[in-house]
């Protein structure tokens, strides 16, 4: 592919994507979605949190890795219950980043 068609390819698949976003922000005024919908939409965030984060807790070299010595599983354990105890984003990050990295520190990894 010449440098030119992958310049044309990039643009305008940036161009569709922008459309496409860019179409439900600009229609959410005049847009009314139903009760059920919109209660749905509440998780989406969650969802896709939880699709990016366990994959790189419980994968390690492209192999399941659950087990004592994940370290990255652990930390996770750690957020969830500071997550599920104080409500506070800003806490679980601390607590989850802390204990990875103590974990890390301790163990020389």
């Amino acid at each position: 592919m010449s440098p030119l068609m992958t310049g044309i390819t990039i643009a305008a698949a940036g161009g569709l994507t922008f459309l496409l976003r860019w179409s439900f922000i600009g229609a959410s005024d005049r847009l009314a979605l139903p009760a059920a919908v919109r209660r749905a939409l509440r998780f989406v965030p969650a969802a896709v949190l939880s699709a990016l984060i366990w994959p790189a807790v419980l994968v390690s070299d492209g192999s399941l890795h659950v087990a004592p010595d994940n370290l990255r599983l652990i930390a996770a354990v750690v957020a969830a219950v500071v997550a599920w105890r104080t409500r506070n984003v800003l806490y679980t990050i601390v607590a989850g980043m802390g204990t990875l990295w103590a974990l890390t520190a301790w163990f020389g990894l």
